[in-house]
């Protein structure tokens, strides 16, 4: 008996109940709602910013992301789903960010050849970690990247990009984290400061530490454990070891946003999950989730487009959990009600659809979102009952299509969230005068 055939094996056919896998969510019509309003909202900003959308596939092969990220980790270590092409052997990986896949794209079609690029994207990303809110095994990013332009008005236009989204979607209480990591020969003078330090405090290094304090000492800057706080905090500063063309970059960007009236704090430990950063790095953070308090996060990589095999050029860029972003919408009570339609049709005679179907074509080429009543296989059903479903369906208005309306080419409107009722007779000879009058506020 198959694995997914039930233990009972007297019922013929009985299958066991499948479930999606832990950490991968079904977004049900009431939820993706919502995702779609937010979506719109970040296409029309990447619009006026002038950002242009790609899409790149969700497998990519291992080495992407072991030569972007880096291979001291945590996504790559201990997150990422790989797995071996069973036709050729060859390793692949579902992406477990973008970034690195838009610099592969870019690199593969030669898009620099003309000059810089500003693009965005958004899709679902994958890491094995362990779920909870805010925190999926797949989840969904969307995300900016500007690439081919390496001067510090690129880095302020993209945080002011989402500082605008937040404006645009209604966000608040989302702070600004700043910090620089310089370039590669400022961090190797760091590294060394930051492994002498921690080597003279061996008995607070967790195991994580020790295993990257001579691979990636940076990491430890960011780890979570409390019991190292006090050591990390005391660790050397990166910003000390910048030189004066890095420092003129950061105090560059600072002037822009301070120009703009975007609010920041510096931070001086904040380091990213990621090697391939250099200069500037950012975080929009909250308090309102619990432990997971990044919305949005990003910066410079001005290597990474030559890591995968292109030209030098430089690139920034960030990325948001969209999940996050919704769920914290949701707590600040910002979402937007439940898509609904504008009128619901109520068709007593079943004869009757083929003409009231193309009457509601119509109403739909007017801008009108109109719900027919279905089911005349089983009977229409009773107005009564029909009436329940068109105020169920959260419509506006119920559209009636009657005998006696349609043989004198007109419907019956009437409101259903009035208080009173009222009715009014409309011609179908001129849905377009007064199709408009349909249209709910949202």
């Amino acid at each position: 008996m198959s694995d997914i055939q039930s233990k009972d094996s007297s019922k013929v056919g009985a299958f066991k109940k499948l479930s999606a896998v832990k950490g991968m969510n079904d977004v049900l019509p009431g939820e993706s709602a919502k995702w779609e309003w937010l979506e719109s909202k970040v296409r029309s900003l990447m619009a006026q910013y002038a950002y242009r959308n790609i899409r790149t596939p969700i497998v990519e092969p291992t080495a992407l992301f072991v030569r972007g990220l880096g291979e001291v980790t945590d996504i790559v270590e201990k997150e990422m789903y790989s797995f071996e092409d069973r036709l050729n052997g060859e390793a692949l990986t579902l992406r477990p960010e973008s970034t690195a896949g838009v610099v592969r794209a870019v690199v593969e079609h030669n898009m620099l050849y003309e000059g810089g690029k500003r693009l965005y994207y958004m899709g679902p990303m994958f890491r094995h970690e362990r779920p909870q809110r805010g925190r999926y095994r797949q989840f969904h990013q969307i995300g900016a990247e500007v690439l081919g332009f390496q001067g510090p008005e690129i880095d302020a236009e993209v945080i002011l990009l989402a500082h605008d989204l937040w404006q645009a979607i209604g966000l608040k209480d989302v702070r600004l984290e700043l910090n620089s990591l310089g370039q590669p020969p400022e961090r190797l003078a760091h590294r060394a400061a930051l492994i002498s330090h921690f080597e003279k405090h061996p008995d607070v290094l967790d195991e994580d530490a020790k295993r990257r304090l001579y691979t990636n000492p940076l990491r430890i800057l960011d780890t979570k454990n409390p019991a190292m706080k006090e050591v990390v905090e005391s660790a050397p500063q990166l910003m000390d070891f910048l030189g004066e063309v890095s420092l003129a970059h950061f105090n560059a960007l600072r002037q822009i946003l301070d120009m703009n009236g975007v609010r920041y704090t510096l931070n001086p430990r904040l380091v990213r999950g990621m090697d391939y950063y250099n200069l500037t790095v950012f975080e929009f953070i909250t308090d309102q989730l619990g432990s997971q308090g990044t919305v949005c996060g990003g910066g410079r990589y001005d290597y990474l487009i030559e890591q995968v095999g292109g030209k030098p050029a430089p690139a920034v860029g960030w990325a948001l959990g969209l999940e996050r972003v919704l769920a914290l919408l949701e707590e600040q009570g910002a979402l937007p009600p439940d898509a609904v339609p504008d009128a619901y049709a109520i068709v007593p005679d079943a004869g009757s659809l083929p003409l009231v179907l193309k009457y509601l074509r119509s109403l739909r080429a007017f801008g009108i979102k109109v719900q027919m009543h279905a089911g005349s296989g089983e009977g229409v059903g009773s107005m009564k009952s029909q009436f329940k479903k068109a105020d169920g369906s959260g419509a506006a208005y119920a559209l009636i299509f009657g005998a006696d309306e349609l043989s004198q080419n007109k419907v019956s409107v009437k409101s259903l969230r009035d208080g009173n009722g009222a009715q009014r007779s409309e011609s179908l000879d001129s849905l377009e005068t007064w199709a408009h009058s349909l249209q709910s506020p949202h």
